[in-house]
């Protein structure tokens, strides 16, 4: 009686699957503004708003000359085609009229305070239409060499000062199209700034409530305002990167802000409220001490915010990244 075979196992270890497997993969969570949706994990944290400043200025510090130089054609650029050789306003005068009316050491130091924030609020200084358009086209162009030096200094090439104002300037018209932008989604807070003086100021809102419906529905148009800009003011920075379209720009901005657009608020509003900080810290004593001198030290501060602006929301950006 013979044995029935037996059947010897093939390992299947030896065979060739004929096709790769699916490739599994996580449905990503999706998010849209001002619609009730699921918690969505956060992000990576941001570094801190004054280890940004830091080293922001560390960098234009490092390239002090290509900066210092983009500086220097910004001064003298404005002087020539917007300001002309008198820089000022009437300083000196308006001191002179507070002095006889606020006396001592207090009266002195809120005569600098107040003449401080006469400046911030003349910042642009410009009389007629013709010196205000002159006076966007270098801010425009200036802000394109910044842009231009700050992603070469970051990679590390070395450049020169005239190298930004001929290689920086060829996306000019996706920057234009996203300031538009930017233009549009400021309307809201320029709708708060008239209810503002409509009620407020004017003293149309009389009674306690009414000022505190009005303010309330300001401070909702301005942080409308604030939310949309978080957004957009990263893709000026986006569109100067070759190939790049304004709504590609502007989408891929939103993507980068997503899930941590209020933390980016609070780091976006450091700034303003650094450089005015550090500008009275400046500026006040010479208001006091050297009157004279105020207007003409104030005019190249303000030149100078503009570079540290740009070296700020530049490293947020590439920390967004």
């Amino acid at each position: 009686m013979t044995k029935p075979k037996q059947k010897t196992k093939i390992s299947n270890a030896h065979k060739r699957p004929s096709t790769n497997p699916p490739v599994r993969k996580l449905h990503e969570p999706s998010h849209k503004s001002f619609r009730l949706s699921k918690k969505i994990k956060k992000p990576a944290t941001l570094p801190k708003a004054r280890l940004l400043f830091k080293d922001s200025s560390r960098h234009l510090w490092k390239y002090k000359r290509v900066f210092g130089g983009i500086t220097a054609i910004y001064l003298l650029a404005t002087i020539l085609l917007v300001k002309g050789l008198s820089i000022g306003s009437n300083v000196p005068e308006i001191k002179a009229s507070l002095d006889e009316v606020l006396t001592g050491a207090s009266g002195q130091l809120t005569t600098g305070i107040s003449l401080f924030g006469y400046l911030v609020g003349n910042v642009s200084g410009v009389s007629g239409e013709t010196a205000g358009t002159y006076q966007s086209i270098v801010l425009i162009l200036i802000s394109l060499a910044l842009v231009w030096v700050l992603r070469q200094t970051y990679a590390g090439n070395t450049i020169r000062v005239r190298d930004s104002f001929y290689k920086g300037m060829y996306p000019l018209i996706p920057f234009l199209v996203v300031l538009l932008v930017i233009g549009l989604q400021c309307i809201p807070l320029a709708i708060a700034s008239w209810i503002f003086n409509a009620t407020i100021v004017s003293g149309l809102a009389v009674t306690l409530i009414e000022q505190a419906l009005w303010t309330l529905l300001v401070f909702l148009l301005a942080l409308l305002t604030l939310y949309m800009v978080s957004s957009s003011i990263f893709a000026l920075y986006v569109s100067t990167l070759p190939d790049m379209t304004p709504l590609k720009a502007l989408r891929s901005t939103r993507d980068l802000v997503r899930n941590r657009r209020w933390a980016i608020l609070r780091k976006v509003a450091f700034l303003p409220v650094v450089l005015f900080l550090a500008g009275a810290i400046i500026v006040v004593p010479v208001i006091i001490f050297l009157t004279p001198l105020a207007e003409w030290l104030f005019f190249v501060l303000s030149m100078l915010a503009l570079v540290l602006s740009h070296g700020y929301f530049y490293k947020l950006y590439r920390e967004l990244l």
